[in-house]
């Protein structure tokens, strides 16, 4: 007795999937085209809100970049995954530079709180 499914549907089910299928094609009018192609400038790695997060992080001052995430970013940008990726990485980098700047000078490791 095989444990898998059968991989031939029935008509019925073909047939639901079918239907289903007519429902979720996604905007189907040219402006609904053109303004779901504008989305990812809203909320996206292009958008404009994205580029000053980042170009913000960049000229953070030296162990401030935690700081000027918070300071950079509403609540809602927080909330968002990839703006918080972002701050993330920024602060994970400061941190990671911070700690092989000591282990060069004072021959130490120790940590520091990120974002």
């Amino acid at each position: 007795m095989s444990l898998l499914k059968p991989l031939v549907s029935s008509p019925a089910k073909i047939a639901a999937n079918h239907r289903n299928a007519r429902k979720s094609t996604g905007p189907r009018s040219a402006r609904g085209k053109a303004q779901s192609r504008l989305n990812r400038l809203r909320n996206g790695a292009r958008s404009r809100l994205y580029q000053d997060l980042m170009w913000n992080l960049m000229d953070a001052p030296p162990g401030a970049v935690a700081r000027t995430a918070r300071a950079a970013m509403t609540p809602e940008l927080a909330a968002h995954p990839l703006f918080a990726e972002l701050a993330q990485i920024f602060c994970q980098a400061e941190v990671e530079v911070g700690l092989k700047w000591r282990a060069n000078m004072e021959g130490g490791n120790s940590q520091k709180d990120c974002f």
